[in-house]
């Protein structure tokens, strides 16, 4: 039993059965309210799974792309929650939620600041990342793309846990490694350390 979690936009939490099937999900829009939302929205997806905390076997973490403080707070709260129960944490770039079943595409999503977030996948149930995760504006995105530019793009405005926990199911099943717990950030820090 899969327990993801993604605030890389929105935030989002979601069951997903040891079959692959999602159990339950739970989201919220608010690109601001990430730590207000996140307890309620662990609460109810467990809820409305019908399962105790002691039923997850494995958590899974979205490592965006996305901003500092609300993509910290999701992860914040995966590795928590991990951490707690003794359970495995599976990290997955976000937009691989958004890939799943999709076929060669590009997923973007906002960045903010005049930029957007991409990444380019290839394959259906078998995906594979090819490019990306990375930041560009949105005139300079099919420069940036290359050779990819001519796949279909997906404008994504919500990541879905459910479907982060689909992948994290099918890459366990196929022996697939997860991604470093690094957060991808993809830009500098607005502060910084005064020498």
């Amino acid at each position: 039993m899969f327990l993801a979690v993604d605030s890389s936009l929105g935030t989002s939490v979601a069951v997903v059965s040891s079959d692959g099937q999602i159990l339950s999900e739970s989201s919220s829009d608010d690109t601001r309210g990430h730590a207000e939302n996140i307890g309620a929205l662990l609460q109810d997806a467990l809820s409305s799974a019908g399962i105790t905390p002691a039923e997850i076997t494995h958590v899974v973490m979205g490592v965006g792309p996305g901003p500092f403080t609300g993509l910290r707070v999701g992860m914040a709260a995966a590795e928590a929650f991990a951490h707690s129960r003794s359970l495995p944490l599976f990290p997955l770039v976000s937009h691989d939620a958004e890939a799943l079943g999709a076929g060669d595409v590009v997923i973007v999503t906002d960045a903010r600041r005049g930029e957007v977030a991409y990444s380019v996948y290839q394959g259906e149930s078998d995906f594979r990342r090819v490019l990306g995760p990375a930041l560009a504006r949105p005139e300079n995105l099919e420069h940036e793309l290359g050779e990819h530019n001519s796949l279909p793009r997906i404008q994504v405005e919500a990541i879905s846990a459910g479907k982060l926990g689909q992948v994290a199911h099918a890459y366990l099943t196929a022996g697939v490694s997860p991604e470093s717990r690094a957060p991808r950030y993809l830009r500098a820090p607005d502060v910084t350390v005064a020498p």
